[in-house]
C-alpha cells in the first residue's frame, strides 16, 4: 500500500510540476541567454566552485533578492544559492524574475533552499517536488532543506517519511536533495544522519554539511566528514562563536576550523559547491568588505 501511495504521489506531483515548468518556459521564451542545458555542470567535470547564499546579503526578510542582486556582481561571485522562503519567490512570476535578473547581472543559480521539512507529508512532498522542478527550470540540480525545531513538526520520523517519497522522483529528475543540519533541529546529530541514510540509500539524497551549525550543536565536524564524506553533496561555509554554542561570526573570529574541514573533504575528492553562508549580515555598513574577505579565504579551493 505504501509503495503504491509513493508511486501515485510521485507521478501526480511530477505531472503538476511539469505543467508549471511548461508555463514558466513559455514566460521566459523571449529572454535570450537565459540558463539552459547547464544542469550538473560542476558535477559533470567533478569540480569545486565557490557560491554565496542570498541570505548573506538579504538577511531573513523578504527583500525580493534586491540586496543580493546588487552585491553579488560587486563581489565577483557568479554562483548563487537562492533562499526561497516566501510565497512570491516560488510562484511562476517569482522564478521567472530570478531567471531574468540572473541573466541581466551575469549570475548563475546553483541551488534553491526552501522552507524546512515537517508537517503534513503530502503537502511537504508537493512543495519539495515543485522546487525540484523549478530548480531544473533555472538550470541547476540542487534543492536544500533543513528540519523544524527539534521534536516538532513530526520530528525526524516525518523528515524520513518525506525523503522516502522524494527519493524516486529525485533519481528520475536527476536532482540532488540536500538535507542540512542545524543546531537544536530535527536534523542535528551524527545519529540523525545515520537514521536518514540507513532508511534512504539513494545517492540523490545527501547531506548539506553546515560546519557552523555542527560546531554550534557540539558535533565534531571531522567525525561527520569521516563518517559521511561519500554522502556530503554540498558544503555551507560558516564560523560559530564557540563549540557547543551557535552564533554566526565573521570567519576567523569563532571556533570553526573551516579550512581543516574543507581540506579534509578535498582529500576525499569532494565535488560540488562551497557556499558562503555568513548570515544574517553582521556589519551592514561593511558587508561588501566582509563578504569580499570571505571570498578571498575560500576561492583557492576552486578547480
Amino acid at each position: 500500500m505504501k509503495s503504491n501511495r509513493r508511486s501515485f504521489l510521485k507521478s501526480a506531483s511530477l505531472g503538476v510540476a511539469g505543467l508549471g515548468s511548461a508555463s514558466l518556459g513559455t514566460i521566459g521564451q523571449g529572454l535570450a541567454g537565459a540558463p539552459s542545458g547547464r544542469v550538473g555542470d560542476v558535477d559533470g567535470r567533478k569540480g569545486i566552485e565557490l557560491a554565496i547564499a542570498t541570505i548573506c546579503m538579504d538577511g531573513f526578510g523578504d527583500e525580493d533578492f534586491g540586496p543580493a542582486f546588487e552585491l553579488a556582481p560587486k563581489l565577483g561571485i557568479k554562483n548563487i544559492e537562492f533562499n526561497v522562503w516566501y510565497p512570491r519567490n516560488i510562484t511562476l512570476a517569482g522564478i521567472e524574475s530570478i531567471r531574468r535578473r540572473c541573466y541581466e547581472f551575469g549570475l548563475t543559480p546553483i541551488s534553491l533552499q526552501g522552507t524546512s521539512f515537517g508537517g503534513r507529508v503530502v503537502k511537504d512532498v508537493s512543495h519539495k517536488l515543485w522546487l525540484m522542478e523549478q530548480a531544473k527550470s533555472l538550470g541547476c540540480r540542487r534543492v536544500k532543506f533543513t528540519g523544524a525545531k527539534r521534536g516538532e513538526a513530526g520530528g525526524l520520523e516525518t523528515v524520513i517519511d518525506i525523503l522516502k517519497e522524494l527519493a524516486p522522483a529525485a533519481e528520475e529528475m536527476d536532482v540532488l536533495v540536500l538535507v542540512e543540519n542545524h543546531a537544536n533541529n530535527n536534523i542535528e546529530t551524527v545519529e540523525d544522519y545515520d537514521q536518514i541514510f540507513d532508511a534512504i540509500p539513494s545517492k540523490h539524497i545527501g547531506m548539506c554539511l553546515d560546519m557552523g551549525h555542527f560546531d554550534g550543536a557540539g558535533v565534531n565536524n571531522m567525525e561527520v566528514v569521516g563518517r559521511f564524506h561519500d554522502r556530503i553533496l554540498h558544503i555551507d561555509l560558516k564560523d560559530t562563536i564557540e563549540f557547543g554554542r551557535y552564533k554566526t561570526v565573521n570567519f576567523g573570529e569563532g571556533a570553526t576550523d573551516f579550512h581543516g574541514i574543507v581540506s579534509k573533504m578535498v582529500e576525499h575528492a569532494y565535488s560540488g559547491y562551497l557556499v558562503i553562508e555568513q548570515a544574517p549580515p553582521l556589519r551592514t555598513a561593511h558587508l561588501l568588505e566582509d563578504l569580499s574577505r570571505a571570498k578571498t579565504l575560500f576561492e583557492k579551493y576552486e578547480k
